[in-house]
């Protein structure tokens, strides 16, 4: 039996960047999962506020600089968050090294300020209507604001050993990605959250 070569992909890269990595492709399919979660939660939280003569119902709105200031820091992480992106796709591995500390060291202060939000929503969750909805809501962005933050961490570690081989930079650019919708999730939430109960 003859065999026929077509062609040699021996000498093509093993990793890619954004849409060229698989990776990137299971971030996208996360993303989508994880925003459809975001809009069931939504729209619970809008039919409540609309069948409901009062809101918040049985306490007073949240107080707003827990939120205000994560707000603040989320759209400043935007900036040492695309550098990361840019010295990532440079292969930069000082560079890379630095910006994954400054960008773990952001998660964990956002980490420890929606400690502060959690405090301060003014309800339990148990409390009410409005308690239990702003509780499921703030703690669906948690949970995706300490997967990201883990992750950075893992990556960060990784970038430090023997295993920051070439296609890890293609995983920081995908955490970039990641962090980009854990920044965009966040702004209407904020507004839903803190100013809503205020109108």
């Amino acid at each position: 039996m003859n065999q026929h070569i077509v062609q040699n992909v021996g000498e093509l890269p093993t990793y890619g960047f954004g849409p060229r990595s698989g990776p990137w492709w299971g971030a996208m399919g996360f993303i989508t999962l994880e925003g459809m979660g975001f809009a069931v939660a939504v729209g619970a939280y809008l039919y409540l506020y609309a069948v409901n003569p009062t809101w918040p119902i049985g306490a007073p709105p949240p107080d707003l600089w827990p939120g205000s200031l994560a707000t603040a820091l989320y759209l400043l992480s935007v900036i040492p968050n695309q550098y990361t992106n840019r010295v990532a796709h440079r292969q930069d591995l000082r560079k890379v090294r630095a910006c994954l500390i400054v960008m773990s060291l952001i998660g964990i202060v956002l980490l420890v300020l929606r400690g502060f939000e959690f405090a301060h929503l003014n309800t339990r969750w148990d409390n009410s209507a409005y308690g239990s909805i702003v509780w499921l809501i703030l703690g669906l962005h948690t949970t995706h604001l300490a997967t990201d933050l883990a992750d950075t961490v893992v990556l960060t570690v990784l970038m430090f050993t023997s295993h920051a081989k070439p296609r890890r930079f293609s995983d920081v650019t995908d955490n970039v990605f990641y962090w980009n919708f854990v920044v965009l999730a966040w702004l209407p939430l904020y507004v839903l959250l803190d100013w809503v109960p205020r109108l």
